[in-house]
């Protein structure tokens, strides 16, 4: 019995003795190598959050990403001090990773998109955009998707390949906008006292701004009207209260100056068989 213990003890010592050192070194780049992967990755997201163009979603993925990415070279490492061979590894985890790659390329692809718009920042949260047709205010800009909401409260979630590959009108981008609205007078009305009869409605109202200076200008002829378009500027949130206002107080300052907006009528004419 005590053989047998003796015997086992040697050959305890003896993997002890053949593979201490290794053992040894394994711990100490795993430590090591740790250790740098959290410094590298915390380091990588403060110097992303201090950038105004960065948002934070994007500086916590690549920072995290980045963290992997070393623990990944650490383990490698690790293996190879046991003699591992780490070559035949790679080239196995390289072909998954390609595997995985064509079969996600949709969702990589959305991934790549979300980056591109966090980082170049066409719009932001709370932006009335509108995206390939399709207009809403966005709420959220993730890896993946855009979610915005319609005007009447629809919600709508696009993936951010469809949004960045498509043509993007952001609404709130400038501080300004020009207000356009088409007006149509009868033809035996004078377009002079139009024009003034309208910009005294903008004169009336202190959200109308002064630079530019407002317009009223004729348009063509149409089949009973001779129409003109008013043109003035607006801060950007104020525009829609301003315009809703402006279209009323024009409908009843030309009640009260007689200028007629007329509206098409149809004759139609029997005849007796």
């Amino acid at each position: 019995m005590n053989e047998e213990v003796d015997v086992i003890i040697k050959q305890i010592l003896e993997i002890v003795s053949g593979y201490g050192l290794a053992v040894v070194g394994a711990i100490v780049i795993l430590v090591v190598g740790l250790w740098v992967s959290g410094r590298v990755s915390r380091l990588v997201n403060r110097t992303l959050s201090r950038s105004s163009r960065v948002d934070a979603t994007v500086a916590v993925f690549l920072s995290s990403l980045t963290r992997y990415a070393l623990v990944a070279v650490t383990l490698i490492a690790v293996l190879n001090q046991f003699g591992i061979q780490t070559t035949s590894l790679i080239a196995v985890l390289g072909a998954a990773t390609l595997a995985i790659g064509l079969a996600l390329q949709g969702t990589l692809s959305n991934v790549a998109a979300g980056v591109m718009l966090l980082l170049f920042r066409p719009f932001k949260v709370n932006d009335y955009v509108e995206v390939g047709g399709i207009g809403g205010t966005v709420k959220a800009v993730t890896l993946f998707l855009t979610e915005m909401v319609t005007p009447d409260n629809i919600e709508i979630v696009v993936p951010n390949g469809q949004v960045w590959g498509a043509v993007i009108k952001n609404f709130n981008y400038n501080p300004t906008r020009r207000c356009d609205i088409n007006v149509g007078i009868s033809y035996d009305d004078n377009i002079g006292d139009a024009r003034a009869a309208v910009l005294e409605c903008i004169a009336a109202d202190p959200r109308a701004l002064q630079d530019p200076a407002p317009a009223v200008v004729p348009l063509g002829f149409g089949d009973s009207s001779v129409d003109l378009q008013v043109r003035v500027w607006a801060k950007t949130e104020e525009f829609w209260a301003f315009r809703f206002a402006l279209i009323q107080a024009i409908k009843e300052k030309f009640d009260e100056r007689g200028i007629t907006i007329p509206y098409p009528i149809r004759t139609i004419i029997q005849e007796a068989k």
